[in-house]
């Protein structure tokens, strides 16, 4: 094994920051009353959540009451498609749903589920080769009974960011509800949901340097959404069941974190991401940059390289001390090319070859300038390898 230990692979998870642990920690074994009950012990940990709705209300540009705990963002994703669906599939209204090619499958197996078992209606727009959509083509492919359009801020597997309020002003214009999952986006992008016009937004800690198993669905006052789950009457009868208070405190702490430091960061990962594109666009042949230029996430690099397995790609890399992703962390492992690859239009030699490495707070130049020297030997190896098992 290397001796080098990199990594880049951020969008898949983080570290949790020393200061959010810091901030979780005296919920776990001092203040640890469950918040639903009237006892002092209760009243302090209900406190606890709703100073964390607060602080994540102030950020988000919002009311405290339109903010909603989850366990992640895969069930935030769930509740804002499943939601309005359900309310309308009650209400015996004929229904409708948008989405792209390129979701998180938290959104795209929710909406071909939608479709195989209550028969609801879907489209998935058609995409740029770099991943953008633009406002037009939403507008083209609404319908009079579109219930809810969802579409992602910022990529997962490509990086590349959405024009996020055009494409919501224009699901209104329609009479329309508006979700996006912005769990890329914290810490990088702005997320006023003013300012994005957005009904629903979803977000996940573990993706800015918080804890797993915790997320926050943004849902606009007014907004009609059926739960999904049933059991009790918790985050505004939406989400059921005991909250897990040292988590929610720690989101809280995160996104504070995140926001507050955000524009020093953005620098820091900007500066890393291009020297990392640059370097591999010029020292490796036959591969290509995946998503937009000019639209994309500031940590995000990723590129497909023709006759080069992405997965033997990953595993030579992790000899060498790097560790990097096949597109989504969903999907690592899977011999089959990422649809979302596919979706962008390239032919199965480009798309098998995808690899997507994520910068983080604490990578180096000197690191990135490491991945630069090896990648191009490492390519070449799979290649061959791959020329073999062809022959």
């Amino acid at each position: 094994m290397s001796e080098h230990r990199i990594y880049l692979d951020h969008s898949a998870t983080t570290p949790v920051d020393e200061r959010v642990v810091e901030a979780m920690t005296p919920y776990y074994h001092q203040i640890y009353g469950n918040p639903s009950s009237t006892h002092s012990f209760g009243r302090d940990t209900e406190d606890a959540i709703e100073t964390a709705r607060e602080t994540v209300a102030q950020i988000l540009n919002c009311k405290p009451g339109e903010v909603i705990f989850t366990g992640c963002g895969t069930e935030s994703d769930n509740i804002a498609i499943r939601g309005p669906v359900y309310a309308a599939l009650q209400g015996g209204k004929h229904l409708h749903v948008i989405s792209s090619p390129l979701e998180h499958p938290a959104v795209g197996q929710t909406v071909q589920q939608l479709n195989a078992v209550f028969n609801v209606k879907t489209t998935l727009l058609p995409v740029q080769a770099d991943g953008s959509i633009s406002p037009e083509t939403l507008r083209q492919h609404l319908q009079p009974d579109t219930t809810v359009v969802s579409l992602m801020t910022a990529n997962n597997e490509i990086g590349t960011v959405l024009p996020i309020s055009e494409l919501a002003a224009v699901a209104h214009e329609n009479g329309t509800l508006f979700h996006t999952d912005a769990v890329q986006a914290a810490g990088q992008l702005p997320l006023d949901v003013q300012d994005l016009g957005v009904d629903m937004l979803s977000l996940s800690a573990h993706k800015f340097y918080g804890p797993k198993g915790v997320g926050v669905l943004y849902v606009r006052e007014g907004t009609n959404l059926l739960p999904s789950h049933t059991g009790g009457s918790h985050e505004f009868g939406l989400r059921p069941g005991t909250h897990n208070v040292p988590l929610i405190v720690g989101f809280a702490k995160a996104l504070e974190l995140a926001e507050a430091e955000r524009e020093q960061h953005v620098d820091h990962f900007t500066s890393l991401r291009d020297r990392l594109i640059d370097g591999i666009l010029t020292a490796v042949s036959d591969v290509q940059l995946t998503g937009s230029h000019d639209h994309r996430l500031p940590s995000h690099a990723s590129f497909v390289f023709k006759n080069a397995d992405g997965n033997n790609l990953l595993m030579h890399l992790d000899r060498k001390g790097i560790a990097a992703s096949s597109g989504s962390a969903c999907h690592t492992g899977n011999p089959e090319p990422s649809d979302v690859i596919l979706a962008l239009g390239n032919d199965r030699d480009w798309a098998l070859g995808s690899l997507r490495l994520t910068v983080g707070r604490h990578t180096t130049h000197e690191e990135i300038d490491f991945v630069v020297k090896t990648l191009p030997g490492v390519v070449e190896k799979v290649r061959q390898l791959n020329a073999a098992i062809q022959a």
